[in-house]
């Protein structure tokens, strides 16, 4: 309780000093107090906003962090190039929000960019805010890899699901488990490519695969691996015996055209458009920065309605 009254105490604080400083501001300001005053004020509302964005999240596990996995799909070495421009994205957005983040499992593409990456965002709300990214994202650029300079359309998918708590976890017998070591394929200093130190868990019952390569160790590799495994097996165990999927999931579709819940354009012109809720940017560049803020508001706020 403490966690969410303080925020709007410190608030409530801050407008309150504000008004002191906006009447100080009338009487004897000068230029660089007038710049000073609306600067504290554009953070205030910013906080504002932040806060308000809170309210929304009431669902079971929108408190808990992160787990977040990018797909590329239809587009060849455009869509894993597209993968590590949608991981730049989040990246910024979990700075912007003082998120931690860790890469736990990165796949080269052939040419460029990634197939697939799993990384954790660690923090609160993590969940309750990135749900709103689950889904197929396209993107209508010039591609850098095309001589001709054509316009190229690609895709990729963005999976969201909840850390779990271990009080909350699945019981994972070990003779369940298929455990096998490799090098690593992704980026890590000589350590990686000269050690078995990646890990590969495949859950026999239902044959999900979990990899983890970008730690040093292999102990916590596995580590890893076991805890995004049992946040997996979770999320399938609540979804059969709730009839939950469209709500810790969501629909899953074919990474192509018709799919997408946004569509990223480049050219001829600039837009970023949410088909769920109809939200629109038109500096895509700002929203690539990590930018997120109103089209997850924007989902948020459509699904709190609709529960309504």
């Amino acid at each position: 309780m403490k966690n969410s009254v303080e925020p709007w105490r410190e608030l409530e604080s801050r407008i309150e000093d504000l008004r002191v400083l906006v009447q100080l501001t009338e009487e004897e300001g000068s230029e660089e107090d007038i710049i000073e005053l609306e600067q504290e004020l554009h953070e205030a509302r910013h906080q504002f906003h932040q806060l308000q964005l809170s309210t929304l999240l009431g669902e079971e596990h929108d408190k808990s962090s992160a787990i977040v996995e990018l797909n590329a799909g239809a587009g060849g070495t455009e869509a894993c190039d597209w993968v590590d421009m949608l991981l730049r994205m989040y990246l910024r957005w979990a700075e912007r929000h003082g998120y931690r983040t860790e890469i736990i499992d990165q796949m080269p593409g052939d040419m460029a960019g990634s197939k697939k990456v799993t990384f954790l965002v660690e923090g609160r709300n993590a969940y309750g805010y990135l749900k709103a990214e689950r889904g197929v994202h396209r993107l209508v650029r010039i591609s850098p890899f095309d001589a001709n300079r054509r316009r190229h359309t690609s895709f990729a998918s963005v999976d969201v699901i909840p850390e779990v708590e271990e009080t909350e976890g699945v019981e994972i017998s070990p003779d369940e488990l298929k455990v096998d070591t490799f090098r690593a394929s992704s980026a890590g200093g000589q350590h990686v490519n000269k050690t078995d130190s990646a890990v590969r868990i495949t859950h026999l019952p239902t044959g999900m695969v979990v990899t983890c390569q970008n730690e040093r160790s292999q102990h916590r590799n596995r580590e890893v691996a076991l805890k995004v495994l049992q946040a997996r097996l979770l999320e399938m165990q609540r979804a059969e015996d709730e009839a939950r999927i469209a709500e810790l999931r969501g629909d899953l579709r074919a990474i192509q055209w018709g799919n997408q819940i946004r569509s990223y354009v480049f050219q001829p012109y600039t837009m970023v458009k949410d088909h769920r809720t109809g939200c629109e940017v038109g500096d895509v560049n700002r929203v690539m920065d990590g930018d997120l803020d109103d089209f997850i508001q924007a989902f948020l706020a459509h699904s709190t309605a609709g529960e309504g």
